[in-house]
């Protein structure tokens, strides 16, 4: 029960974290001109990097005594936090890593399915006399709804399945806060080297991504019904 709570812990933030951030970046981002080129490549360029390489120089900057975090706190007068020693801090910081990583890839996502939307669409709601935020409400949102649920099912898949970072950096610790289904189902077949409940556990995740793909497609099919 504690390793499915952390998985759901772990996946719900990273979805709800990273979805409103990859949107908010991908509307900054959709201007022309080369500097927004940089940027979209900066902000790629964790996508297709190493999540070894990525978990080493991050497990480098929680360091609670040499670590950047920390010093950026002792340098506005904060606290020295045990990031991946402490029961507190072990998952928000794996947490704030896993969206860093992969909120590039949805940034894209989102910005393929905004250089699709009409411009029309929006000369329109301007007519009428729309804002920003109304014309974000009714134009942007409904016309991403399919790139919306693509990113929503593949964010969710992609947290359920971390291994690496956990591996790397916690090895599921401290007492457990950080360990994972599929770091679980790791050490259960290949250090326990009990293969029918590694099995198990495979299975068991199956079933929740399953049910939760599955869940948000009916959302989706509900929303686009409504409309339409």
């Amino acid at each position: 029960w504690q390793v499915m709570g952390n998985s759901f812990y772990y996946a719900l933030a990273v979805v709800f974290l990273e979805i409103p951030l990859a949107l908010g970046l991908a509307i900054a981002m959709n201007q022309p001109g080369w500097l927004t080129k940089v940027f979209r490549t900066i902000y790629f360029l964790p996508v297709v990097t190493s999540m070894v390489a990525i978990a080493l120089v991050w497990n480098w900057m929680y360091d609670p005594q040499v670590g950047l975090f920390n010093g950026i706190l002792s340098f506005v007068g904060g606290p020295k936090v045990e990031w991946l020693y402490s029961t507190l801090w072990a998952m928000p910081a794996l947490i704030l890593m896993g969206v860093w990583k992969n909120v590039g890839y949805s940034m894209i996502l989102f910005l393929a399915g905004l250089q699709t939307i009409p411009e029309e669409l929006y000369e329109a709601a301007s007519l009428d006399g729309a804002n920003r935020w109304q014309q974000f409400l009714n134009v942007t949102l409904p016309q991403l709804g399919p790139t919306l649920f693509f990113v929503s099912v593949m964010s969710t898949i992609t947290a359920f399945q971390v291994f690496d970072p956990v591996y790397i950096m916690t090895q599921g610790e401290p007492a457990g806060t950080t360990n994972v289904a599929v770091y679980w189902l790791y050490q259960n077949a290949f250090e326990l080297f009990n293969v029918g409940r590694a099995s198990a556990i495979a299975y068991l995740l199956f079933g929740v991504i399953l049910t939760l793909t599955l869940i948000q497609w009916s959302l989706r099919k509900r929303w686009i019904d409504q409309e339409s």
